[in-house]
């Protein structure tokens, strides 16, 4: 940086020497040129100044500043030559305005005053006369880029108290403008908040993480954190920081991997999705502060190295039997109330996983039940030293997190489950990760007794990870057996806040029913009938997404589509399907009509279809332009309404 920088000055610095020599040799406009000669070595006093404070220098600043101080150097330097022209035909010749002095004049005092705020701005805190540092004559055409420059040298040079508020300060500029927010990283600002952000004080480290997140608006912009180390940064603080700041790396991590994709895979790598199932975990289901490998056979790498560490720890954390139940017994997170049905199953899952060979876990160290069973307090004591030691799960240690308020603990698991959203998003190998460890079982959890945000972020992350398992037929075999108690926590909740009718969460839930329709065995058609109901007069988008759920259920890529489309015309789906496609929106008729030509085809001889005149609406269909442009679905439509044709065209004019 240093060497840099004096390569920067070393063209200026030797300009000005000239100006000065060519100024002591004016043989006309000898005052002017004395002037001229007096301000030039004013300014290459500050700028040989600057090169002794070389190293001190912030880069982006003194190369504009520099740059332009040479510009008017130059222009000097030719003035000055201009005024030491010997004979009379140079001197006739020789056209000097009078206006051009004031004008150099001028631009000297604007490259001392530009030099002068880069010393000044530059400086360390302690070194400053005062806190306000003003506006260089630079920044009269952009004032803001100076400000953003002063705000980044804080957080180089500045106090922990001055460097939070330069934190702020940015945060408040990315907020308010897309292009200031490109001007604080094209400037520099990325690093010094990734270094306030491992080195500074709660409030410090809160704003850093928060501006980061605002930062991160487009591709380029993440890629550029990415290799500045966003990533192993933010793994530190999952880790160890404090848990206000952890939620806020948490929602920056959601940010970057929201508007940048294809970062999700550098968080993994540093184990970020860990870290955030941990905190999901913490206080929801015990014995969250490793991945659990459900299977003799590891899935992934991932489970390989974490069944190799479990299986190099089993020796040392070794329990009786009834270590091992009180192992798998699992906190409550609204403390100690009558368990509900999800509290049971979410137990019985527990249990279940745990014998009868339990597999190889690390013992988070909660022992202190057996501890007075055995009624040996030295024992205890010296237990209960070795405990402390191991309390550090994913975060601040368990008795830290602990002591957290409640709205903190709360943000903290909304803001978990928001990254895990964005990160799940369209990638197998994390849904993989995320599965294989208790997330849905906390999902399952919070989805029944969590705040609103909290709520609210799980499902989505939900409806992405099951959108991602309707393609993966390894995952959803994997995570999503019908026999896994796991997913029937998961499908259970779905279809309560379904059939409750929850508007804010309604919508990601009918998605995620929707992409687990191959899932679902013959038998179990519990739900059919919330998401007929929905096709009832309801809003248009709930109405849209309950048939495009539906049709999932009855496609024929669907093994079971013909129980389904049957379950589907039981539950009365038949009447509301032709009065969507007759009077709903246009966004719900297409939707609808697709769910009833599924129908068509493979219960054609239904008497319900028949009395509700599905080949009438089938062939009005196919005289409306709009619902045709598809050519899949105008071969679908005709595929139908042929079927339909074969089976009912007498019993249509029947009922006529």
């Amino acid at each position: 940086m240093a060497d840099i920088v004096k390569q920067i000055l070393a063209k200026p610095i030797q300009l000005a020497d000239q100006v000065i020599k060519a100024a002591d040799e004016a043989s006309s406009f000898k005052q002017e040129s004395m002037e001229l000669k007096l301000k030039t070595e004013k300014l290459a006093g500050l700028l040989r100044q600057a090169a002794r404070a070389s190293s001190d220098l912030y880069e982006r600043p003194t190369k504009r500043i520099i740059d332009d101080t040479e510009l008017v150097l130059d222009k000097a330097l030719s003035l000055a030559l201009k005024c030491r022209a010997n004979g009379l035909m140079k001197r006739v010749f020789t056209i000097i305005p009078a206006a051009a002095f004031r004008k150099m004049s001028s631009q000297l005092e604007n490259s001392i005053g530009d030099v002068s705020w880069l010393l000044r701005v530059s400086a360390p805190a302690d070194a400053r006369d005062d806190g306000y540092l003003g506006l260089p004559p630079i920044a009269a055409n952009e004032p803001i880029l100076c400000f953003i420059w002063e705000q980044i040298a804080i957080l180089y040079t500045g106090s922990l108290e001055d460097r939070s508020d330069a934190a702020a300060s940015l945060v408040s500029l990315a907020r308010d403008n897309d292009r200031y927010g490109k001007l604080i990283i094209e400037e520099g600002g990325v690093g010094p908040l990734l270094k306030l952000i491992k080195d500074s004080q709660l409030e410090g480290q809160e704003n850093a993480a928060r501006a980061i997140g605002l930062l991160g608006r487009d591709p380029e912009s993440v890629e550029h954190m990415i290799h500045s180390g966003v990533c192993s940064v933010f793994a530190k603080i999952l880790k160890d920081g404090p848990m206000k700041v952890q939620a806020m790396a948490a929602w920056a991590v959601s940010e970057l991997a929201a508007n940048y994709p294809k970062c999700q895979d550098l968080f993994a790598q540093n184990n970020i999705i860990r870290l955030l199932v941990s905190h999901l975990a913490f206080e929801t289901v015990q014995e969250h502060s490793k991945y659990t490998v459900a299977f003799n056979k590891a899935t992934s790498i991932h489970a390989v190295v974490v069944a190799s560490n479990n299986s190099n720890t089993n020796n040392v954390y070794k329990a009786n039997d009834d270590d091992k139940q009180n192992q798998y017994q699992i906190s409550h997170p609204l403390g100690n109330r009558t368990p509900s049905k999800m509290y049971t199953l979410v137990a019985d899952t527990m249990a279940m996983k745990a014998g009868p060979k339990p597999l190889q876990q690390i013992n988070n160290g909660v022992n202190q039940n057996n501890q007075a069973k055995n009624g040996n307090s030295g024992n205890t004591k010296q237990t209960h030293q070795h405990h402390q030691q191991n309390l550090s799960l994913s975060g601040t240690g368990i008795k830290g997190r602990e002591l957290e308020d409640p709205a903190t603990k709360a943000n903290m698991k909304a803001m978990a489950a928001r990254a895990l959203w964005h990160l799940a998003k369209g990638n197998s190998p994390i849904c993989r990760s995320i599965t294989e460890s208790r997330a849905l079982l906390c999902f399952a959890v919070l989805l029944e007794k969590g705040p609103e945000d909290v709520k609210y972020n799980s499902a989505m992350a939900l409806m992405e990870i099951t959108a991602v398992a309707e393609k993966d037929a390894e995952l959803r075999r994997s995570a999503f057996k019908p026999s896994s108690p796991a997913c029937k926590a998961v499908v259970d909740q779905l279809l309560n806040i379904i059939e409750k009718e929850d508007s804010e969460l309604l919508i990601p839930c009918i998605k995620a029913i929707g992409h687990l329709a191959r899932t679902f065995r013959a038998t179990e058609t519990r739900m059919i009938g919330p998401l007929v109901k929905l096709l009832d007069e309801r809003e248009a988008e709930v109405s849209r997404e309950a048939s495009i759920a539906l049709a999932k259920f009855a496609s024929m890529v669907n093994y079971l589509h013909l129980d389904h489309s049957k379950a589907i015309i039981s539950a009365g789906g038949t009447k509301h399907l032709v009065q969507l496609v007759y009077f709903g929106e246009q966004i719900v008729q297409i939707s609808a009509l697709v769910l009833l030509c599924y129908i068509a085809l493979h219960v054609p001889d239904s008497d319900e279809l028949a009395q509700a005149e599905v080949l009438s609406v089938l062939e009005w269909a196919t005289k409306q332009s709009y619902m045709t442009q598809d050519e899949k679905m105008e071969t679908l439509l005709l595929e139908a309404k042929s079927r339909l044709e074969l089976y009912q065209s007498r019993g249509s004019r029947g009922f006529h």
